[in-house]
């Protein structure tokens, strides 16, 4: 009889978990994959020299911190070349209660990798019986992105941006990455994907010490219609579809994300503030 693998085994054959969930090991759920069924990571499940079809890609992620957390926001728009793939994509999700991820590249494999971080962070947890570190977490979706690079290499690059508070220091951390693996500390604000580079132009003139946390949504959601003006990849607040950037704020209370209603307010505040401006433009 062909030997079963002891993670693809029928656990119910035998009435029983198969045997390498009782086997002794880390807290790493990816390391337990990578032992056990590493035909599931996303870095596995290409061939080398597979030639890829056009697949859409996110685009504009920022993040700027204030005192008392950070804000991490994304627009809706994904793309494949010329064509808009897609009006309502979310960009950015809960990584666990005091952190966020926000994704840029290649969406197939960059929502698979923010799966697998959620899960890796959750089974630490629950293994160790407390929370990671914010610089653990960080480091973790850094070794997911060097286990990616065989697919970055082939074409499907992603390039998240992460951001939590750090109850150590009670303060809002950001982390960007490059497809290698390579982490950064960002100071405070930062942004990642097509059009990051306007985006980062409207933090330099709009952020300043001291924001409070509406201010600072205010911020981001300017980043990001400002990018949006410059950017054919970046979505910009669509008015007419009340289809607005995906902003959450993380602070000492948890992680949380804004209702529709709130971003349309502070997409309204910035319209009224820079009234008669080109940046006010809804899109």
């Amino acid at each position: 009889m062909d030997r079963v693998s002891p993670v693809t085994a029928d656990p119910f054959r035998e009435g029983r978990l198969p045997e390498a969930f009782f086997a002794p090991g880390n807290s790493s759920f990816t390391d337990f994959l990578a032992a056990h069924a590493d035909h599931l990571l996303p870095g596995r499940q290409l061939p080398a020299g597979a030639v890829m079809p056009e697949l859409p890609h996110s685009t504009t992620i920022v993040a700027a911190t204030f005192d008392g957390g950070v804000v991490l926001a994304g627009d809706r728009r994904a793309t494949m070349g010329n064509y808009i793939a897609h009006r309502e994509m979310e960009k950015v999700y809960p990584a666990d209660d005091y952190s966020a991820v926000g994704i840029s590249g290649t969406v197939g494999p960059a929502i698979e990798m923010v799966r697998l971080f959620q899960v890796e962070l959750e089974h630490y947890e629950k293994i160790e019986g407390t929370l990671m570190s914010l610089d653990g977490k960080a480091n973790r979706l850094a070794t997911m992105l060097r286990n990616n690079l065989p697919l970055a290499m082939q074409g499907l690059a992603v390039v998240p941006l992460y951001a939590g508070y750090d109850l150590d220091r009670h303060v809002g951390r950001i982390f960007s990455y490059d497809v290698s693996g390579a982490r950064y500390e960002e100071h405070s604000y930062h942004s990642t994907g097509s059009g990051s580079l306007f985006a980062k132009g409207s933090l330099k003139k709009r952020w300043r010490p001291g924001l409070t946390a509406d201010e600072t949504v205010q911020v981001v959601v300017e980043a990001l219609q400002d990018a949006a003006d410059d950017d054919s990849a970046t979505g910009g607040s669509d008015v007419a579809r009340r289809i607005y950037p995906i902003v959450t704020v993380v602070t000492s209370e948890g992680f949380r994300r804004l209702t529709q209603d709130e971003v349309e307010t502070a997409f309204q505040a910035v319209v009224a503030r820079n009234s008669g401006a080109e940046g006010g433009d809804a899109r």
